[in-house]
């Protein structure tokens, strides 16, 4: 997370030295082995040559709305107010889902299908409105016969013009009233037991990560050296149970040995040092995936912060 957060800097100080007020950030599960990320850039650069654009990743699974949804709330709090996210993980391209622009009440502007992808970031940042594409009116000149790719001829196009000032967020269409989400098992404390989802795998590592905060941590006292016995469910069949420290870092256990512990958006997440908790186990993710934490014994040591 420093990386990204030096990452936003350097993009402010890109801003101001080029003009623009914002910048244009990709997210598809396109893959780079063919043309399609190229010529979304393409289209964003014939909006505005000068309009810097990043991207945050496209190696999202196929199809896969939920990754797209969670990697969009990993990193946009971490990129400056008034950057535009185009995401692009459409199973549906060419339906009737409708296609949307979201502004939160952070001043950030994501530009996707209406899909469950902006589940997340909704819930951070707040939803100050959402309007439904005009594509009458924000779609890329001689594109009316394309009906397959929508993150070039109108996501790439209308999240570019938005960037670079060209159209203002209200001009992008009508209001909404609400938003497709994905329903999932929200992060509690019930009756000393601690409820969450696993929204997500670290893919280099294998570590489990929840989507249990810090906060509902501090709720139970939980300190580094307690014991907690952990239960891991998929569509609520218990998939795995057992026992393991809370601990600062890795090495705080053996090798090969269990562990729980905060990962960089302090979250719960659990881990084999020096191995692979997910593929050993055979763990996965998403919103089918979920989990209950209890502590079984108490430690010594000073409480997380």
């Amino acid at each position: 997370m420093k990386c990204l957060s030096l990452l936003a800097a350097w993009c402010c100080l890109l801003l101001t030295a080029s003009g623009q007020s914002r910048a244009l950030v990709l997210q598809t599960d396109f893959g780079v082995r063919d043309g399609a990320v190229s010529a979304m850039k393409g289209v964003a650069f014939g909006v505005s040559p000068s309009l810097p654009v990043f991207d945050l990743t496209h190696e999202i699974p196929p199809y896969n709305i939920w990754e797209g949804a969670y990697r969009l709330q990993q990193t946009a709090a971490y990129w400056p107010k008034g950057t535009v996210f185009v995401s692009v993980v459409d199973p549906g391209v060419g339906s009737s889902r409708k296609s949307v622009v979201l502004e939160t009440k952070s001043g950030h502007y994501f530009v996707t299908p209406d899909n469950g992808t902006l589940t997340f970031v909704a819930e951070q940042l707040g939803v100050s409105a959402i309007r439904e594409i005009d594509e009458k009116k924000n779609r890329l000149p001689g594109s009316e016969k394309s009906y397959t790719f929508h993150g070039r001829d109108l996501y790439a196009y209308t999240g570019a013009r938005l960037a670079a000032g060209v159209i203002r967020f209200e001009e992008t269409g009508p209001l909404l009233p609400d938003l497709i989400r994905i329903p999932y098992q929200r992060a509690v404390l019930n009756n000393g037991t601690l409820q969450g989802n696993i929204p997500i795998l670290d893919v280099q590592y294998g570590n489990v990560w929840t989507n249990i905060p810090d906060s509902l941590l501090a709720q139970l006292n939980v300190r580094h050296g307690d014991q907690l016995q952990v239960r891991i469910l998929h569509d609520n069949k218990a998939v795995w149970s057992g026992e393991m420290p809370f601990a600062a870092t890795f090495s705080a256990v053996p090798e090969g040995k269990p562990l729980a512990y905060l990962n960089s958006l302090l979250q719960l997440s659990f881990a084999l040092n020096m191995g692979d908790f997910a593929k050993t186990h055979t763990i996965g993710s998403g919103p089918d995936w979920s989990v209950e934490v209890r502590v079984t014994s108490r430690g010594t040591s000073t409480p997380p912060r």
